[in-house]
């Protein structure tokens, strides 16, 4: 049994419970509220890869440079540089810095992920948005106060990693509650575009405050999402039924196979002090949280899960790295200043913005989640090698390519950190699966981007080369991984009467 209630901004604002108001706009409410906050996360975790370049010196250069890198021979002045992460061994520390922050994203999802099925989701995200920003405030802090430790440094970053990991499953699990599953792609494609909208955010904020120093390109995006988690805890309506309206309808509930409904508890609600309580006839199916290891026996979740491994080592990898890489290849045979390479880094999110909504749409269309991932898969190994080969031409070709590979990249990751885990978590037939399966998929993906961001900085001293011959190697065990998936979704649709001219195809 569980207690639901309106968020206090509703006791402030009477008008938005007006029954004028109906669930569209509520839900439009709760898309503006999730994609926000969850814009303000990846805003907030941009500025690490935005300062690289600063916090280094200009000894990198002169190790590329005795790589044999054809796209490094000319030196990158980068001043003193700021220790522990200047001298030969700064690449490596800011890996391990990304690292830090980053498995203690992973671990924390798997733990707290299981948590938010059992909590009050507005509250939840309210704190892992809150504890993000003092953290990430902190790291900045450490300019001012000239810190030079290390471990301090790495100190705040697994706080930090481990209060941002509370953000991602309420945020798909509350989306969940709101939206079926028949559009899921489309909208999920459009709505998962703020991971791409927070980066821009981040890139640009902390890349127009450098002049100032670095420790303000923290401190900004800190208080950003400090201040949109009040509204957050004001106004998020997580469950449908807390301001009168009744679950999802027959039609937007998931189908199994034999035409019964996967999600068929039937709810009664009462009125209980001005909130309402949820009660399921099946405790099991309805108000119980699923276990961590029976949502790792879902249909494909493993596969998905490891998929996204690799997925999300060559997303984070970008991510964290490719304002540095852009800094140190010269384009047309320049070199561009922090502050430009940080806001051209931007493009390969918009181009991941394309893609993403572009995923969810075809996906939507073709009704294949897997096949969909797979063809953006293996499309974006010949992107990332020409941009590697063509990238530093001109200007032009190095954002054309830059674009695709975002496009390409991202749009399989967003694919399945949102519908396919939307998906597999409603197909126990259990509304609270949710964030379980959205943290076992997304925590495992985030293994794989703790262990991208380090390996590119070990790798990097080697060349660039070798940094994106691991992303392809990446990408094609991603494919791999989905390989099955893709098979058994292209056998039932033609086994449903649709898809035949694969079949021809395949006969010939």
């Amino acid at each position: 049994m569980q207690l639901l209630s309106p968020p206090p901004g509703f006791r402030l604002f009477p008008s938005l419970a007006a029954p004028e108001n109906g669930r569209k706009f509520h839900q439009l409410l709760v898309l503006l509220l999730t994609f926000t906050a969850y814009a303000a996360f990846h805003a907030s975790r941009k500025p690490p890869s935005i300062v690289k370049s600063i916090l280094t010196n200009q000894t990198l250069a002169a190790i590329n440079a005795t790589a044999n890198d054809q796209f490094t021979q000319n030196p990158v002045q980068n001043g003193t540089g700021w220790a522990p992460f200047d001298g030969p061994r700064g690449p490596h520390r800011l890996g391990e810095l990304d690292l830090s922050f980053l498995l203690s994203y992973a671990i924390g999802m798997y733990f707290l992920g299981h948590i938010a099925d059992t909590v009050d989701l507005r509250i939840f995200l309210t704190v892992g948005m809150a504890g993000s920003g003092i953290f990430v405030i902190l790291f900045g802090l450490g300019y001012f106060l000239d810190l030079h430790s290390f471990g301090v440094f790495v100190f705040i970053q697994l706080f930090c990693g481990l209060f941002q990991s509370m953000g991602w499953p309420c945020v798909v699990a509350v989306v969940g509650n709101w939206f079926g599953k028949a559009k899921r792609g489309l909208i999920m494609g459009v709505w998962n575009s703020h991971t791409s909208v927070g980066n821009i955010i981040g890139s640009v904020v902390a890349s127009s405050v450098l002049g100032f120093g670095w420790g303000w390109s923290f401190v900004l995006p800190g208080f950003l999402i400090i201040f949109v988690s009040a509204f957050v805890y004001l106004f998020l309506v997580v469950h449908p039924e807390s301001i009168g309206f009744g679950t999802l309808s027959e039609k937007d509930v998931e189908m199994s196979v034999e035409g019964v409904a996967l999600v068929d508890s039937e709810k009664i609600e009462t009125e209980n002090n001005g909130g309402v309580v949820i009660e399921s006839e099946d405790d099991e199916g309805g108000s119980v949280a699923i276990g961590f290891f029976d949502a790792w026996r879902l249909p494909h979740v493993a596969s998905y899960a490891f998929c996204l491994f690799f997925s999300k080592l060559v997303a984070y990898t970008f991510l964290y790295w490719l304002p540095f890489y852009i800094r140190h290849t010269a384009v047309a045979g320049v070199h561009l200043s922090h502050k430009r390479a940080g806001i051209l880094s931007t493009i390969f999110d918009i181009g991941g913005v394309l893609g993403g909504i572009t995923a969810g749409y075809i996906s939507d269309i073709i009704e294949a989640r897997a096949v969909t991932s797979l063809i953006f898969l293996f499309l974006s190994i010949p992107t990332l090698v020409l941009y590697r080969l063509y990238g530093s031409i001109s200007t032009v070709t190095n954002v054309g390519l830059m674009f695709f590979s975002g496009l390409l990249v991202n749009g399989p990751y967003s694919l399945i950190t949102t519908a396919v885990a939307a998906d597999l978590g409603t197909i126990s037939g259990n509304s609270r699966a949710l964030a379980t399966v959205t943290a076992i998929i997304d925590g495992t993906g985030s293994v794989g981007a703790a262990l991208g961001p380090l390996l590119a900085g070990y790798i990097s001293t080697r060349g660039w080369n070798s940094v994106f011959f691991m992303l392809i190697v990446s990408i094609s065990f991603a494919g791999c991984l989905l390989i099955r998936v893709a098979r058994s979704e292209i056998v039932g649709k033609m086994r449903e009467g649709k898809w035949l001219w694969f079949g021809i195809i395949m006969d010939h």
